[in-house]
């Protein structure tokens, strides 16, 4: 064994401090030689900022409302400020307001949130639920300049609205490829929370094709995302952007580091329909779907747990005159693999009615083919509602004066979404339904505070200032988002 050279140690020493004073000293080769981790700079987002920063638009809707809701008596100056951060302006006692003719109407503030500039000619993208029901749209540029939009189109589906502002030469983004976006990749957001425009945020992509629904797969990220970031863009690190900033999972109340956005080519589908035509048109077969277990697959020997359970045909639809029957597993469609069961509505779904596809199934254990004309998917239906018999819960005078009337949690369904209080929504009318909520959300906190129950629920919503917009979180399935409250009058 070698022994060691205490003066080699010293030598190593001086020439580090030498070095450290500007001296060049060459090492002896045994000292440094050893191999050394790569070391990387956390990323700088000014260039980014520069660059995307004058796309990304401040979506301000407002509502008519009769003077009843009452004047406000305020300056413009402190106006001014309340609409630049999106807070609802408070009304002045009712001797303070003057007297206007009853069925004089007024604009009141309803939600904030973001947008971007998708071409040079005006169109905006946003979220669907940031316009939805609005009885006019403010778009505010960075360099201050307002104008009332047109909505042309809105998709709840998707939670994709494009917007048109009369203006020309505007700064439009660029759009990325999202097959090119990786989990681990550094993204930026820029937009509005609760009403602060310009806020600029990052992280990185949590996952991709995170699956929420059945026609949009969603790019996860652990930006931070709260009320007033919808609609914004989420940017990749060549300032492209890659998705639409719509949505945070919560069980809490506020962010948790769990962020979705809408990948852009989705949006760009999408979009393209609502610019034609205003509306989105999608295909379906008719059959009721299910996942394969791997148990299944072996049974049957489909080798693997892939594909769409067929559980049921509906009469005379696509699929039933194509002859697809229940117990059928499809597992292509129009030659693309369906992996897992989410795969087959979106696929059908993008796909244009009066088309003519194949769906190749597996029954009894081999594939065949199957010709299949595509049709047009219904309108959305209302939520189910109580069978008529059964007497609607009585709300309480503070709950309907935001249209809302609730239920308790069952045990099932705590145990199903795994929560520990909330309360059911039964009915949704009004200033409830105006801000997006509708039967069967639950409501997991009122102006920031969690409700355990009905009661709770009556006695937080009883201490609200119903002057100011409430903000409330709800879930729907199993995504949350807020909804911003201004009790009618």
């Amino acid at each position: 064994m070698p022994k060691f050279d205490g003066s080699k140690l010293r030598s190593v020493a001086l020439a580090c401090m030498f070095a450290g004073l500007g001296g060049a000293v060459a090492l002896p080769q045994a000292a440094w030689a050893q191999p050394a981790a790569v070391v990387r700079g956390l990323p700088d987002f000014t260039e980014l900022v520069d660059q995307v920063g004058p796309s990304v638009v401040n979506i301000r809707t407002v509502e008519k409302a009769s003077s009843r809701a009452g004047a406000n008596g305020m300056d413009e100056e402190m106006l001014e400020f309340f609409r630049r951060f999106g807070v609802p302006i408070p009304n002045q006692p009712r001797q303070q307001r003057p007297q206007r003719p009853q069925q004089e109407e007024e604009q009141q503030p309803r939600g904030v949130g973001s947008g971007f500039i998708l071409t040079a000619d005006g169109f905006v993208m946003t979220n669907a639920h940031v316009v939805d029901g609005a009885d006019e749209v403010i778009v505010t540029l960075p360099d201050k300049r307002e104008f009332k939009a047109k909505i042309v189109g809105a998709d709840k589906r998707t939670d994709v609205a494009v917007v048109k502002i009369e203006a020309t030469g505007l700064p439009a983004v660029k759009v990325g490829d999202v097959s090119r976006l990786r989990v681990g990749e550094w993204v930026m957001a820029i937009g509005s929370p609760f009403g602060l425009e310009n806020t600029v945020t990052a992280g990185i992509v949590s996952a991709k094709q995170r699956d929420t629904g059945d026609y949009l797969p969603f790019i996860q990220t652990d930006v931070a995302i709260n009320p007033g970031n919808s609609g914004g863009p989420l940017i990749n690190m060549r300032g492209e952007v890659v998705g639409i900033n719509s949505q945070i999972y919560s069980r809490s109340g506020g962010f948790m580091g769990i962020s979705f956005a809408i990948p852009m080519d989705e949006a760009m589908r999408v979009s393209e329909q609502l610019r034609a035509s205003g509306r989105v048109t999608r295909g379906r077969i008719g059959v009721q779907i299910g996942a394969v277990t791997k148990d299944v697959a072996e049974s049957i020997g489909l080798g693997k747990a892939q594909g769409a359970l067929v559980t049921g045909v509906e009469g005379g639809s696509p699929a039933d005159k194509a002859g697809v029957e229940a117990g059928d597993i499809i597992t292509r469609f129009d030659g693309k693999p369906i992996e897992k069961v989410a795969d087959l509505p979106r696929l059908v779904g993008n796909t244009k009615p009066g088309s003519k596809s194949t769906v190749t199934v597996f029954r009894r254990g081999a594939s065949r083919d199957l010709g299949i004309t595509i049709a047009e998917i219904e309108p959305d239906k209302p939520a189910t509602k109580l069978a008529e018999r059964e007497e609607k819960p009585k709300a309480s005078a503070a709950a309907q004066q935001l249209g809302l009337s609730v239920t308790e949690l069952t045990d099932a369904q705590k145990k199903e979404f795994k929560l520990k209080g909330g309360v059911v929504v039964a009915a949704a009318t009004d200033a409830a339904a105006r801000a997006g909520l509708r039967e069967g959300d639950i409501i997991l906190s009122v102006a920031n505070t969690e409700i355990s129950g009905v009661k709770e629920f009556e006695s937080v919503l009883a201490k609200a200032d119903k002057s100011k917009s409430i903000n409330v979180l709800y879930r729907r399935g199993e995504w949350a988002q807020y909804a911003l409250i201004r009790a009618g009058r």
